[in-house]
């Protein structure tokens, strides 16, 4: 081999070296791939449960005054549907218990096992209320009953949404996200469509055979037990989804880091004390979009057969009618919504949502209570159906993206169901109760746009993750061809941030000038690049000394001359700090 000439070996002599930390590259190895078949079979598995969930709160919400008749008879028409109202209420109150339970069990024993727990524990809780007792065999007991059965429901579905949202997120490529992960609440307006038709078509069955009093006598009933035959499918489906890779890339191994490096290390974050400690601003801001998204969901949902049926006068049927096309359209809308925010960005697409939210609310609910047409009642339940689409299409590919894999289920517990159970899920007895304090038809619309102003204001808090990788999670492909052009990429790709990945962290030799201040056109040097005697000398000078990151490297320290560079290096590689191309 020929040897350097004179020029060479001086300029060899004088180069120096300062040692630094860096975020490793991103490897072939490291990228997931999930073929589309299987993000399919995640996205039934997930959805099944959704809708189970909300074909509750259909069949819940659309039988309400006829439950207010049966288990609350305080002689106070309107105190009684408020009873029956805080049914729903207090589900919600139990929701961050179960959460706080169910989230963390998730994050640790997996998100699939405690997904079927939920599913099965919804499903007959259902089942059980359509067999209890009335106030009129039982007195207040059967009040209590339901508001038990109600808490049981609470409790399992404060590990639902939250579980599916986790898990169908890390499921979904990068680059679709929106799309795929949006496909989860189809399930839910889908499930409350169904529930609400299941009343309306009872209703009518049971009034045209057995008369006008056959709804109230038993068959309000029907829509509960309904749910034996769809909740045993649920579980089905739910027994057979795999876990999520995410997960299992993400499970500690016999190499983990020890316990006080991980609790302060954002990215290895477990458990909700650790969140709490870490990602606080954005636990406040998912709270703040959960809030609003489900004030007007909920709105359009479990309160409007309310809202119709003691400002209108309109039976469950009546309701069901007007409000099933609407739940249809956003459902529907839902994947198409989810494309356009892989577009153009989940941040663009809620402020759509808070913007329309602000504009369509007092039209919606100003034509509802001044007109006595079907067809413009119908298209005021459509107007508030937009604002509720596009709130809903991003919660699931948003809110999972906020936060680490191992503790991302634990976060989406609590974040969401806090919001859902303060702000949300009171939507429909709030509203009622504002009515009668204040006499003002209008205010469950003023109610729902003060928690839009409020996402307004937390929307500049919120990192854009479109097209980007979960947080503390690898890039996520649905091709394996896609994996050579990410990891050549990965310095151009707006969409890859290597800090927010759980990439260990190597030691480099970086190239320094007689100052010690970092050559910026030359590559640092991968220590098996240096001389034994090079990477000795090296290893004695920071013995003592921390080694700095190379982001924040300065030339505050002075640098070291380690020797010579080796003259003989990887075949077909540079030498060691030569400039980059």
């Amino acid at each position: 081999m020929a040897r350097p000439h004179a020029g060479e070996r001086t300029a060899r002599a004088e180069r120096r070296f300062r040692l630094a930390t860096r975020r490793r590259r991103l490897e072939a190895d490291d990228v997931l791939v999930v073929e589309r078949s299987s993000i399919r079979s995640a996205i039934s598995g997930t959805v099944v449960g959704n809708f189970m969930e909300w074909f509750d709160f259909g069949v819940y919400g659309y039988v309400t005054v006829t439950l207010s008749q049966l288990f609350f008879q305080t002689g106070d028409e309107q105190l009684d549907v408020l009873l029956a109202l805080l049914g729903f209420a207090v589900s919600f109150v139990v929701r961050p218990l179960g959460g706080l339970v169910l989230g963390p069990l998730g994050d640790r024993i997996g998100r699939q096992k405690v997904l079927f727990f939920t599913m099965a524990a919804m499903a007959i809780a259902t089942a059980l209320i359509g067999v209890l007792p009335t106030h009129a065999q039982i007195g207040f007991s059967a009040a209590i009953l339901l508001y038990v059965l109600k808490m049981v429901q609470g409790f399992s579905t404060g590990g639902e949404y939250a579980g599916a949202a986790t898990y169908v997120s890390e499921f979904s490529s990068d680059r679709k996200r929106g799309y795929y992960a949006s496909w989860l609440d189809i399930g839910s307006y889908l499930g409350f469509a169904t529930g609400a038709g299941t009343v309306a078509l009872v209703h009518a069955i049971a009034s045209a055979g057995w008369g006008e009093s056959a709804f109230t006598d038993w068959g309000w009933r029907v829509p509960f037990l309904v749910a034996i035959p769809l909740g045993a499918v649920a579980i089905y489906f739910r027994a057979r989804i795999p876990e999520t890779p995410a997960f299992e890339s993400a499970e500690p191994g016999a190499d983990a880091a020890p316990e006080e490096i991980v609790a302060d290390d954002p990215l290895q974050a477990t458990g909700l004390r650790s969140v709490l400690r870490h990602y606080r601003k954005e636990l406040l801001v998912a709270i703040v979009i959960v809030a609003a998204a489900n004030s007007v969901g909920y709105a359009l949902t479990s309160y409007m057969p309310t809202f119709l049926g003691t400002q209108l006068g309109l039976d469950e049927m009546q309701s069901a009618l007007l409000t099933i096309p609407a739940m249809v359209l956003v459902a529907v809308s839902l994947p198409a919504i989810g494309r356009l925010s892989d577009a153009i960005g989940r941040r663009r697409v809620l402020l759509l949502a808070a913007i329309g939210t602000l504009v369509l609310s007092i039209p919606s609910f100003w034509l509802i209570l001044h007109t006595t047409s079907f067809a413009l009642t119908l298209l005021a339940m459509l107007l508030l159906g937009i604002p509720t689409a596009l709130y809903l299409a991003m919660l699931a590919p948003t809110l999972p993206a906020m936060f680490p894999t191992r503790a991302r289920y634990s976060a989406m517990g609590f974040a969401f169901n806090v919001a859902v159970s303060l702000f949300g899920g009171t939507t429909p007895l709030i509203a009622q109760a504002l009515i009668g304090w204040t006499g003002i038809q209008l205010m469950p619309a003023f109610w729902i746009m003060l928690l839009s102003v409020l996402c307004l204001l937390a929307l500049p808090a919120l990192h854009e993750t479109a097209g980007a990788p979960l947080l503390g999670s690898y890039p996520t492909v649905e091709h394996e061809d896609e994996v050579a052009e990410l990891v050549e990429g990965q310095d151009e790709d707006p969409h890859l941030d290597l800090e927010r990945m759980p990439l260990d962290d190597e030691i480099v030799a970086v190239p320094v000038d007689a100052s010690g201040q970092v050559l910026e056109d030359v590559e640092p040097v991968a220590l098996d690049d240096l001389s034994p005697r090079d990477r000795t000398r090296l290893d004695e000078y920071y013995s003592t000394r921390e080694i700095p990151t190379l982001a924040t490297l300065t030339g505050e320290m002075p640098a070291i001359d380690p020797g010579e560079a080796p003259d003989v290096v990887a075949e077909g590689s540079e030498a060691p700090g030569a400039p980059r191309a």
